[in-house]
């Protein structure tokens, strides 16, 4: 009788040995050449300090967030277009809508806004509303600088107002300049205590 069992040859413990080595080479092979080209590639995207560039950069990165800036209080006050205010300080949330304000260009979002009146919303702007702090959030900002910018976003929905002029500077009272005038000659004439005429 045949035996249908074939009998099964037993390893030894060598070949044992060298077919699990023999299965592993393939994989530690595999994570060796992919981590030596990491390496290489970080090698390359290594920052070079030493350029131009790369100092701009930095000193963009590190840079403060606020900067002082020295006004002189008695130079003269140079009131802004409704442009420059919208620029420097509306477009922020006008520009993309953020917080419920109205955006530039949008006649959806300024129809009802619009139909309140200029007087109103150059109210709303100094004194803020919802969302909006008063004045835009830039308390420099005097109140014919907010009825420009107030007319130019507006006019950007739609609207047809007239950004207001600014006001005519006060009139020299016509007694004070001859006063004013008389002042330097009568100092310059006068003596100063000390003096000694000969």
């Amino acid at each position: 009788m045949a035996d249908s069992h074939a009998k099964m040859t037993q390893a030894t413990p060598q070949e044992i040995i060298i077919s699990v080595l023999a299965g592993l080479f393939a994989p530690l092979l595999a994570i060796f050449l992919i981590v030596q080209l990491v390496l290489g590639i970080q090698d390359d995207h290594q920052p070079d300090t030493s350029s131009e560039t790369a100092q701009k950069a930095t000193l963009a990165r590190i840079k403060p967030f606020a900067q002082l800036a020295a006004l002189d209080a008695n130079a003269p006050r140079v009131e802004r277009a409704g442009k420059e205010v919208y620029d420097a300080v509306c477009v922020s949330c006008h520009g993309s809508g953020a917080l419920g304000a109205p955006k530039f260009d949008s006649r959806g979002d300024w129809g009802g806004r619009i139909s309140q009146g200029y007087d109103t919303l150059v109210k709303h702007a100094i004194e803020g509303i919802r969302q909006m702090p008063p004045r835009g959030g830039d308390g420099d900002l005097s109140d014919i600088e907010m009825a420009r910018a107030v007319a130019y976003l507006a006019n950007s929905g739609g609207a047809s107002f007239k950004e207001p002029a600014a006001p005519a500077p006060a009139p020299v009272p016509a007694a004070a300049a001859p006063a004013a005038a008389a002042t330097p000659a009568a100092a310059a004439t006068t003596p100063v205590a000390g003096d000694k005429k000969q």
